[in-house]
């Protein structure tokens, strides 16, 4: 009897112990189970963050802070409709969330007024309706910037704008330095150093502002965590064809460059002061975000303009409602913010 009770105590054991290591078995079977799922989904996460963003990814939403003037999603104008292009513009949000991933050494093109020298000529120019020299892609030489092959200055090849992003590749205290085009132009090249101001690799554009050429509205836009905010949807009046002096507002992405409380301005073909434009934002070349003009450079600000939003007016400036230029004025900052002119 005592050996059997042995027996069994020692088969009781035996079971428990089997079943203790089937149980730990399972346990372990499951915990790398769940190991492998969790390392499937960060590898997912991972694979999904580094996705380039398309249209499709970017979220908007509409919380204005400025509300005078507003326009619709789509409204009427003359016997036909206008619209926010929202594709297009989700399209310009993606392009610039994506170049902001990367690690860049951002400069801009600057070259207002020829302030850093008349960019030489490139090689197979042409003149435009201006009498001006242009590249073949239609970019000027006046206020532009001269981009060469790399390894190659003898001549360059095509202009940048004034206000264009790019990415330093070089060191900066070269006399060229080499650079990537971000915006309005691709590719690498070299290009004299005096025409690129340095703006660091901290730099994030969070507020953009979009001006539409063809539906004559403005829209400005703030990056959040839940996507891109719609700040201001309101009317507009862009530049004009109109040689010799009024010239379109280009079309592109550009860094905003400087401000003016009031912006003075010529009369055509002279050297006196006509009068003034307030809330003065500058983004390339000649091209401000600005208020209403006023006729008289002692006069008094006009807050609005029946020619708002109707066909293009300026001499490639961009005129809104001298309130909403105030807050555009005050809630973008230079070299920190983009505007986008489509068409």
């Amino acid at each position: 009897m005592k050996q059997q009770f042995i027996f069994f105590v020692c088969a009781l054991t035996l079971c428990c112990s089997c079943n203790q290591q089937a149980t730990q078995k399972t346990v372990d079977k499951e915990k790398i189970k769940l190991d492998s799922i969790a390392k499937a989904k960060k590898a997912e996460e991972e694979k999904e963050r580094g996705r380039p963003r398309t249209a499709d990814d970017i979220v908007l939403s509409k919380e204005l802070a400025y509300d005078k003037y507003t326009l619709e999603d789509k409204y009427e104008y003359k016997d036909t409709f206008r619209v926010f292009q929202w594709e297009k513009i989700k399209e310009r949000l993606a392009y610039i969330e994506n170049f902001q991933r990367e690690h860049n050494d951002y400069g801009i093109v600057v070259n207002y007024r020829n302030k850093n020298g008349e960019a030489p000529t490139v090689s197979n120019f042409r003149r435009n309706a201006y009498t001006r020299v242009s590249d073949t892609l239609g970019t000027e030489r006046y206020q532009s910037a001269p981009l060469y092959k790399e390894g190659e200055t003898k001549h360059p090849i095509i202009y940048a704008r004034d206000g264009s992003l790019v990415k330093l590749l070089s060191s900066d205290t070269l006399k060229m330095i080499t650079i990537k085009g971000l915006t309005n132009f691709e590719g690498v090249w070299d290009i004299p150093r005096r025409y690129v101001t340095p703006i660091g690799d901290t730099s994030t554009f969070k507020h953009v502002v979009v001006v539409d050429v063809t539906n004559q509205n403005i829209c400005a836009l703030e990056h959040a965590e839940k996507g891109w905010i719609i700040r201001s949807m309101n009317p507009a009046t862009t530049g004009r064809h109109a040689p010799p002096y009024a010239m379109e507002t280009p079309t592109g992405i550009f860094v905003l460059q400087e401000q003016k409380a009031k912006m003075f301005y010529y009369g055509d073909g002279t050297k006196t002061i006509e009068g003034f434009a307030p809330w003065a934002s500058r983004f390339t070349n000649g091209a401000y975000i600005h208020g209403v003009p006023v006729n008289n450079p002692k006069g008094k600000i006009v807050e609005y303009s029946w020619s708002l939003g109707t066909t293009p007016r300026s001499h490639m400036c961009v005129r809104n409602a001298s309130s909403h230029a105030k807050f555009v004025y005050d809630w973008i900052k230079p070299f920190s913010s983009l505007v986008i002119v489509i068409d």
